[in-house]
């Protein structure tokens, strides 16, 4: 078989091998990767809160022991840093309280222990993995004015500081609006009633206050 004969049966038998390469059209490629669009934290915010406080409160003489609870409201202000998927703050809020309760105490007197206003001086390190959601935990300073009275003497205040700690989880929504749901731990510690609470025979009359919070609250970033 000579050159010419071996060079058409080799383009012979090729033809249909093109044909069907041909008809496999350009290779498959697989779509590129995109990036979810999650919401960008860093920026200072302002908002409101509102929620439910309960807590507790113990006398030492008389010897009672009270469960102050009620609504809080008030103003939120804080600043936001995102790097990465971590975002780290530093929160504070002013709320004015209702939480208050009061109890039978010694000759059939009532002992009461209320919160006018309560306030939180918080940092905030929360994980933005999850699309526009942001569960963070939260601690901090914890401040607050705090009212025992006896109905058989008298009354006394004071301005307590104390420390919180909490969690909670935030979500973003139309560019700059969050809203969040979290829970706080507060404890403001004790302080001395004395005779105002405890009569004139009391000499030391502590009054302690803890309370237990959750606050929705709707926030804007400016």
């Amino acid at each position: 078989m000579n050159r010419k004969c071996i060079l058409g049966l080799a383009l012979l038998l090729s033809a249909p091998l093109t044909a069907t390469a041909a008809d496999l059209g350009p290779a498959y490629r697989a779509p590129a990767y995109v990036a979810p669009l999650y919401a960008t934290w860093t920026g200072f915010y302002a908002g409101l809160n509102i929620g439910y406080g309960f807590g507790n409160s113990d006398w030492a003489a008389p010897s009672v022991s009270l469960a102050p609870d009620g609504v809080l409201a008030g103003a939120t202000l804080g600043y936001n840093r995102q790097t990465g998927l971590w975002v780290w703050g530093v929160e504070g809020d002013i709320d004015w309280s209702g939480m208050k309760n009061s109890t039978a105490c010694s000759g059939g007197f009532s002992c009461e222990t209320s919160i006018d206003w309560l306030g939180t001086a918080r940092l905030r390190v929360g994980y933005a993995g999850w699309s526009n959601w942001l569960p963070y935990i939260t601690g901090g300073a914890a401040f607050g004015n705090v009212k025992a009275s006896n109905s058989a003497y008298s009354d006394a205040s004071n301005t307590r500081f104390g420390w919180t700690a909490g969690a909670g989880i935030e979500y973003a929504f139309l560019g700059n609006w969050s809203a969040k749901l979290e829970y706080l731990y507060a404890d403001l510690g004790s302080f001395d009633c004395a005779t105002a609470c405890g009569g004139p025979a009391v000499t030391t009359d502590d009054v302690s206050f803890t309370t237990n919070m959750v606050r929705f609250g709707l926030n804007s970033r400016f």
